[in-house]
C-alpha cells in the first residue's frame, strides 16, 4: 500500500462526545435513555405549534398535518455570558446555533480540551452536518408577507387604520428583523459561531446531505485528519427544526406515522416521527490519541459513501446504492462483515425505507457468511424520532457508547419483525432489550452505522472497540443512594429539613451525603432515589421520623453482628438474570466471560417474540450443564460487586451447587478452578443417561413428610431439608409422579421442580467418581473463613483430602440446610446475604431461625421483575442502614462541577422569543341603536345597515385628523374640548339620520356615514383613553361607556365608507409567551459600579444594559466589550450615541477611535470621567 493510501486509511479515535437529545440534556442522560429503552416521543409542546391550528387526521387536508407527536428536547438553561452573547441577539439567533455552542464546548471538555489546556487551535476544525437554512428563516420570511396581508384586508373592505392594526398584531407574532438576523438564520453559522466563540482556527464549515448530513460531515472530518490538515476535529450534526413547516414537509411526502409511534422494522410500522437534537464527537488520529493518553470511546475504522445515480426518483431509497456504500466501508476498514455484531441502521420506521435498507444489509452480509442471527440490528430513532441532520450523530454516539460500555442497546416498539424482512433466515435479529456485549476471541467488538439522505446520498461507517476490557461501571445517574447519619433522631430530622429547604440537585446532594455518611453514627438513613423523586423521598422519610415510625432502610444503634454470604443452587437460574448488572459492572461482565461460551449466550439469548420460543430458551438454561455454570457466573459476579462496595463475609455457605462458590469466596481455590469445577459438575450430571429422575418440593412439617413417605413405601429420598416446613423429594420420574397425589392427600402442598435430574440421590451417583477425579489436581488452600457444608452442617475440614472428599460426596448425599443455618447462627452469624439470583435462601433463613435475632437480605429480591440495579441499591441501603461498613462512596461517579451561571435563559427546540408586552384585544364594536324622528314625525330605530338601495353620489368629506396623545391630567378646558368632540359626533349622526328619512337614494350613504362616524368615535376614545378615565372617574384601562350622553357643540366632518361585505371573525392564534430570562440562583458577584456621583459611568452601564439585555447589576466597567459582552463595532457606536444623548456636552469620540477602546472603563476615561 502506498504512503498516500495508508494515510487515507488511518484509524480515527473518538476521544470526546456531547449531545442534547429528547429527554437527554447530556451524554450520560442520552446513554440512560438508550440503555433503559426510554420512549421519549411526546405530544407537540405549546412552544412549537398548536395542534388545534394545524392538525387534521385527514392526510389530504390542505395546509394541515396528520401527526402531532415527535421527539422534543427539554428546556436548557442557557447562559449567554458564557459565550459573550448579548441577550438582545438571542431572538435573532436560531436555537441550533445557541445549543450548538453548548454541545461543542461540552464535547471538547469531555475530550480533555478544557479552557485551561493549551493545544494547537490552528489545526482544530469544526465540521458539522446541518441542513440548509435554519428554523429562524420561517418566521423572518413569513413576516415579509405584509404586502399580501394589507392588500387582502383592504380588498375585503377593511379601512386602512384597522388594516394597519391587524398587520401590527400579526407581525408581533414573528421575530423582528435586526442586524443579527442574517447570520442567525444561516446553517453554516452553527459551525461558524462555534469557531468564533471557542477560538478555533482550522476548517469551519457545514455539510448538507439531508438525513445523512452527520456522516457526510464525519467523512470530511476523517479526511482532514488523515491528510494532516487537522489534528483535532469537532464533528456531528445539529437539527432543532421541528416547527410546523417541517411537519408539513414530512406530512405531504407523506412519511409521518398516522398512529404517532415510530416502529423501525416492526410488522406494524406505518411511518416515521421527527425529532430534535444536537450531537458532536471529537476526533483525532488514533496514534495521536494513544500518544496523548486520551480516553478513547471507540475507533472509526473506515467509511463508505455512494450515490444512487439515476435509477430511482430523487427521494426514493435504492437498495443497490446503499449496498455499494456498505461494501466500500468494509473495504476501507479492512474488515469482514461477519465480524460486525451490531448494526445501527438508518431505520426510520417507514415500510418502504426499512425493507429497502434491510435488503441491502441482508445481501452484503449473506455474501460474507452463512450464519443466521448473529448480528444485532436496531435504530435509536425508535426512541427519539428521526432527528434529520442530527440522525447520524445520535446513531454514532449510540454505537460508540455501546462499544465503550460493552452493551448491545435495545430498539423499542417492536412487537414482531416485519414479515417482509425474512429476518429469521438472515444474519440479523432485532435486539429489543439491553444485553451485555460479550467479547469474541476471534476479533474485537465491532459495530456499523448507516445514514441515507434524500437525493440518494448514502454513508456507512465501521466502528471498533479500543479496549476489550470494561474498566469501570457504566454509571448514568439513573439511580442514586442518598445517605444521612446523625447522633440523634432529632438531629437527623433537622438534617432532612435543611436538605429540603436547600433544594439541591440530586447527583451533587447524593455524592456529598455519601461522603459524609458514618456507619458508626447512632441514627442512619439511606434513600434509594430515582431521578425526579428526591424531594418526595426526603419528605416521606422526614414525616415518618417525625411520626415516630421508621422509614425503609433506617437503623439505630450498633450493627447486629457478623455477616454470612449464602450462594444459591440449581433451580434459582432464569433467563436474563442480573442482566442490568452485567450491563453496568465490569465484575459481572468479567465473570460471565470467564465462564466461557455458550454459558453467557444461554443466560442472555437473542430476544424472541413468542412464548414458545421463550419457554425453549428457559429449558435450555435449565439443563444441568448450562444451569450450574450459569449460577456460578452470576453468583461470582455479584460477590465481586459486593467487594467493590467494601463488603466481605465472616462466614460462607451454599445450597447444593452453591457450595462451590462458597469455597471460592473463602479462598479455597481460585476463579479458574471455580470455572473448571462448575462446568465439570454440570456436564457429568447431564451426561449420566436419559432418565435422571426429577424432584418434588413438599410443604409441611418435615417429620410428617418423612412419615408419609415411609408409609407409602415410595422409593424416594427427602434429599433437601430446606426449612422446618419445606423439603424436596428426589428420585425417578415414576416415583415422583406417584408421590404428588399421596402428599396432597396427606395435606401437603407440592410443586414439581424444573430440574434436569434427581440431585442428591443414587440416580446421580455415577457422577461422584469422575467429579472426585476432576477435583484431585486442583490445589485446595486453607479457607480464610468458615465454609459450612450441606452434608455435615459444619465448617469444611482443614485437610485438603477430606475437603475434596466432602465436596464430591455432596453430590449424592442429603442437603441439611436447616441444620447448617442453625449452626451458622449459633457460631455468631446474624446478617445473611443471598449472593446470587432469586431470593430462595433469604426466604428460608427466617423460616429456620424464627424469632432469633437475624437479618436476611437478597441481592435479587424482585427476581427479575424490577431493575436489577434497584434490587442491588436496596440491598446496599439496608446493609448500610444496619451499620455495616458499606463503602457507599463507590456508588456513582462524582458529578462534574457545573460552571456558575451569571444568567439563565430557557432555550428549547423552538426559537427563543423574549418577553414582550401583549397587545390587548380590541373591544368588539357595539351595534349603536338610535331613536330618531322621521320627516313624517314617526319614530324609528337605526341599527346595523340593511341591504343598500341605489344611492346617490355624495362627495366624501375629508378624513378626521388623528387624535393627539392624551395629557397626563385632564384640565377643565380639556373636558370641555372632549365634550364638544362627542357632541360633534352625535350631531353628525342626527343630521345624517334625518337626511336618510327624506330620500331613499340617500339611505345607503347615511348608513355608511354612520359607520364611519362610529369608527371615528372609537378612534377618539382610544386616543383619549387616559383623559376619559380621569374625567369620568374610571381607572386607567377601564372601559368607558360610549353610550353616556354628552353635550356636543360641533360635528366633525365624516367621510362615507365604501359598501363592503364584513367577513366572519377568525380567531387569532394566541401566542405562547416565552419564559422570561431568570437570573441564576447564585450569580457571580460583580464589582460595584461607579460611585453614584459619576454620572457618565452610571449612564454607560445603564445604556449597555438597555442595548444588550444584560442585567445592569451584572455589569462592571472592567468588562471587555468584545470578549465579555459580545459588543461589536456597530453596537459600540449605537451605545456611544445613546450616552452622548443622555449626557450632553461630553467630548466626542470619533468612530475610528472606538476600535481601540477595549473596556467600558476605557470609554469612561476617554469621555473624561474617572473610572471606579
Amino acid at each position: 500500500m502506498s504512503k498516500t493510501n495508508a494515510s487515507q486509511h488511518q484509524p480515527i479515535a473518538v476521544v470526546g462526545m456531547a449531545c442534547i437529545f429528547p429527554k437527554a440534556k447530556d451524554l450520560d442522560g442520552f446513554w440512560q435513555v438508550i440503555r433503559m429503552g426510554v420512549d421519549t416521543i411526546s405530544e407537540v409542546p405549546d412552544t412549537h405549534w398548536r395542534p388545534e391550528d394545524y392538525f387534521d387526521s385527514d392526510q389530504k387536508a390542505p395546509d394541515k398535518t396528520y401527526c402531532q407527536r415527535g421527539g422534543f428536547i427539554d428546556t436548557v438553561g442557557f447562559d449567554p455570558t458564557e459565550f459573550s452573547l448579548p441577550p438582545t441577539v438571542l431572538e435573532a439567533t436560531d436555537t441550533s446555533q445557541l445549543l450548538g455552542l453548548v454541545v461543542a464546548k461540552a464535547a471538547l471538555e469531555d475530550a480533555g480540551y478544557t479552557p485551561e489546556r493549551e493545544f494547537d487551535k490552528d489545526k482544530t476544525s469544526i465540521i458539522l452536518g446541518v441542513t440548509g437554512c435554519l428554523e429562524l428563516v420561517i418566521p423572518l420570511g413569513a413576516r415579509l408577507g405584509h404586502p399580501y396581508w394589507r392588500k387582502a384586508l383592504l380588498e375585503s373592505g377593511v379601512d386602512p387604520a384597522t388594516a394597519d392594526e391587524v398587520m401590527e398584531r400579526i407581525a408581533d407574532d414573528y421575530v423582528p428583523w435586526q442586524e443579527n438576523s442574517f447570520p442567525g438564520l444561516l446553517g453554516n453559522v452553527v459551525a461558524g459561531r462555534i469557531a468564533n466563540r471557542l477560538d478555533l482556527h482550522g476548517t469551519n464549515c457545514v455539510v448538507d446531505a439531508a438525513c445523512a448530513s452527520t456522516l457526510s460531515a464525519a467523512h470530511l472530518a476523517m479526511m482532514e485528519l488523515q491528510t494532516g490538515k487537522a489534528d483535532v476535529v469537532v464533528t456531528g450534526g445539529a437539527d432543532t427544526f421541528n416547527d410546523i413547516f417541517m411537519y408539513m414537509c414530512f406530512s405531504k411526502t407523506p412519511a409521518l406515522s398516522p398512529s404517532g409511534k415510530i416502529r423501525p422494522f416492526d410488522a406494524e410500522s406505518d411511518g416515521t416521527l421527527i425529532g430534535e437534537g444536537i450531537g458532536m464527537v471529537v476526533l483525532k488520529r488514533l496514534d495521536a490519541a494513544e500518544r496523548d493518553g486520551d480516553r478513547i470511546y471507540c475507533v472509526l475504522k473506515g467509511m463508505g459513501t455512494s450515490s444512487d445515480g439515476s435509477q430511482k426518483a430523487v427521494y426514493a431509497p435504492y437498495s443497490p446504492g446503499q449496498a455499494r456504500a456498505l461494501r466500500r466501508a468494509y473495504e476501507a476498514a479492512g474488515v469482514d462483515p461477519t465480524t460486525i455484531e451490531m448494526v445501527e441502521a438508518h431505520g426510520t420506521g417507514t415500510k418502504v425505507g426499512d425493507v429497502v435498507e434491510f435488503e441491502a444489509l441482508k445481501g452484503v452480509y449473506s455474501e460474507a457468511g452463512e450464519g443466521k442471527q448473529w448480528c444485532a440490528l436496531g435504530s435509536v430513532k425508535s426512541q427519539i424520532g428521526h432527528t434529520k441532520a442530527a440522525a447520524g450523530a445520535a446513531g454514532m454516539i449510540k454505537a460508540a457508547l455501546a462499544l465503550y460500555h460493552k452493551v448491545l442497546p435495545p430498539t423499542i416498539n417492536v412487537s414482531a419483525p416485519n414479515p417482509k424482512l425474512g429476518i429469521e433466515e438472515s444474519p440479523f435479529y432485532l435486539n429489543t432489550e439491553a444485553r451485555p456485549w460479550l467479547s469474541n476471541s476471534a476479533h474485537p467488538r465491532r459495530a456499523a452505522l448507516s445514514s441515507f439522505g434524500f437525493g440518494g446520498s448514502n454513508f456507512h461507517t465501521v466502528l471498533e472497540e479500543h479496549n476489550p476490557a470494561k474498566t469501570m461501571p457504566s454509571w448514568d445517574n439513573s439511580l442514586e443512594l442518598v445517605a444521612y447519619s446523625a447522633a440523634t433522631r432529632a438531629e437527623l430530622i433537622a438534617h432532612l429539613e435543611s436538605e429540603l429547604k436547600a433544594n439541591h440537585e440530586l447527583a451533587r446532594a447524593a455524592h456529598t451525603s455519601r461522603q459524609n455518611f458514618r456507619a458508626d453514627h447512632h441514627c442512619r438513613l439511606v434513600l434509594v432515589v430515582e431521578a425526579g423523586k428526591f424531594s418526595e423521598r426526603l419528605k416521606e422519610a422526614k414525616e415518618k421520623l417525625e411520626a415516630g415510625k421508621n422509614p425503609d432502610f433506617y437503623g439505630e444503634g450498633p450493627a447486629p453482628g457478623p455477616v454470612a454470604f449464602l450462594f444459591p443452587g440449581q433451580g434459582s437460574q432464569y433467563v436474563g438474570m442480573a442482566r442490568e448488572l452485567a450491563c453496568i459492572f465490569p465484575e459481572m461482565l468479567e465473570s460471565l466471560q470467564a465462564m466461557g461460551e455458550p454459558i453467557p449466550q444461554k443466560i442472555y439469548p437473542i430476544p424472541t417474540f413468542s412464548k414458545a420460543d421463550q419457554k425453549l430458551q428457559q429449558a435450555e438454561l435449565t439443563s444441568t450443564d448450562m444451569a450450574q455454570p450459569a449460577l456460578g457466573a452470576i453468583s461470582l459476579g455479584m460477590y465481586r460487586i459486593l467487594e467493590r462496595f467494601g463488603l466481605s463475609p465472616e462466614f460462607t455457605g451454599g445450597h447444593s451447587y452453591g457450595e462451590l462458590v462458597a469455597l471460592h469466596a473463602a479462598g479455597v481455590f481460585d476463579q479458574d478452578a471455580l470455572v473448571e469445577l462448575s462446568r465439570l459438575r454440570g456436564s457429568l450430571m447431564a451426561n449420566l443417561g436419559d432418565d435422571l429422575g426429577t424432584m418434588l418440593a413438599v410443604t409441611g412439617p418435615l417429620d410428617k413428610v418423612e412419615a408419609a413417605l415411609k408409609e407409602a413405601k415410595l422409593d424416594l429420598k427427602l434429599a433437601n431439608r430446606n426449612s422446618p416446613t419445606q423439603g424436596v423429594l428426589s428420585g425417578s420420574k415414576e416415583e415422583i409422579a406417584k408421590a404428588a397425589p399421596i402428599m396432597k392427600e396427606a395435606g401437603f402442598s407440592v410443586i414439581a421442580l424444573q430440574v434436569a435430574a434427581a440431585f442428591h440421590s443414587p440416580l446421580v451417583a455415577g457422577a461422584r467418581g469422575p467429579f472426585r477425579d476432576g477435583i484431585n489436581p486442583i490445589k485446595f488452600k486453607k479457607a480464610n473463613l468458615p465454609v459450612y457444608a450441606n452434608m455435615t452442617a459444619k465448617p469444611y475440614p482443614a485437610g485438603e483430602k477430606k475437603a475434596k472428599d466432602l465436596l464430591a460426596d455432596q453430590l449424592v448425599n442429603d442437603v441439611h440446610f436447616v441444620a447448617q443455618i442453625e449452626k451458622m447462627h449459633a457460631d455468631g452469624a446474624r446478617v445473611f446475604v443471598e449472593v446470587g439470583p432469586k431470593r430462595v435462601l433469604s426466604r428460608l433463613v427466617p423460616a429456620i431461625l424464627g424469632d432469633k435475632e437475624h437479618v436476611a437480605v437478597a441481592l435479587d429480591a424482585s427476581q427479575g421483575k424490577k431493575r436489577a440495579l434497584v434490587d442491588l441499591a436496596r440491598a446496599l441501603a439496608e446493609l448500610a442502614a444496619l451499620g455495616l461498613p458499606v463503602n457507599l462512596t463507590a456508588w456513582e461517579k462524582e458529578p462534574k462541577q457545573a460552571r456558575l451561571k451569571r444568567m439563565e435563559i430557557p432555550i428549547n427546540g423552538a426559537n427563543y422569543r423574549g418577553p414582550r408586552k401583549p397587545i390587548p384585544p380590541r373591544p368588539k364594536k357595539a351595534v349603536v341603536q338610535t331613536v330618531s324622528q322621521s320627516v313624517d314625525g314617526s319614530r324609528q330605530t337605526v341599527g346595523a345597515p340593511k341591504a343598500p338601495a341605489v344611492t346617490a353620489k355624495v362627495a366624501p368629506a375629508p378624513a378626521p385628523p388623528a387624535p393627539a396623545p392624551a395629557p397626563a391630567r385632564a384640565s377643565a378646558v380639556d373636558r370641555k374640548v372632549f365634550q364638544d368632540a362627542f357632541q360633534s359626533v352625535q350631531s353628525t349622526l342626527s343630521a345624517m339620520q334625518a337626511m336618510a328619512q327624506q330620500t331613499a337614494e340617500a339611505h345607503q350613504r347615511f348608513l355608511e356615514g354612520q359607520e364611519q362616524a362610529q369608527r371615528t368615535f372609537q378612534k377618539m376614545v382610544e386616543g383619549q383613553q387616559s383623559l376619559v378615565a380621569q374625567m369620568m372617574g374610571a381607572t386607567p384601562g377601564q372601559t368607558v361607556d360610549g353610550s353616556r350622553k354628552m353635550v356636543v357643540a360641533q360635528a366633525a366632518p365624516v367621510a362615507p365608507a365604501v359598501p363592503r361585505v364584513v367577513p366572519a371573525p377568525v380567531a387569532k392564534p394566541v401566542p405562547v409567551a416565552a419564559p422570561k430570562p431568570v437570573a441564576a440562583p447564585k450569580p457571580v458577584v460583580a464589582p460595584k459600579p461607579a460611585p453614584a456621583g459619576d454620572k457618565v459611568a452610571q449612564t454607560i452601564l445603564a445604556v449597555v444594559a438597555e442595548k444588550t439585555g444584560y442585567p445592569v447589576d451584572m455589569l462592571n466597567l472592567g468588562m471587555d466589550l468584545e470578549a465579555d459582552l459580545g459588543i461589536d463595532s456597530i453596537k459600540r457606536v449605537e451605545i456611544l450615541a445613546a450616552v452622548e444623548e443622555a449626557v450632553p456636552g461630553l467630548p466626542r469620540i470619533e468612530p475610528e477611535q472606538m476600535g481601540s477602546l477595549r473596556t467600558l472603563a476605557e470609554i469612561v476615561e476617554k469621555l473624561g470621567a474617572s473610572a471606579p
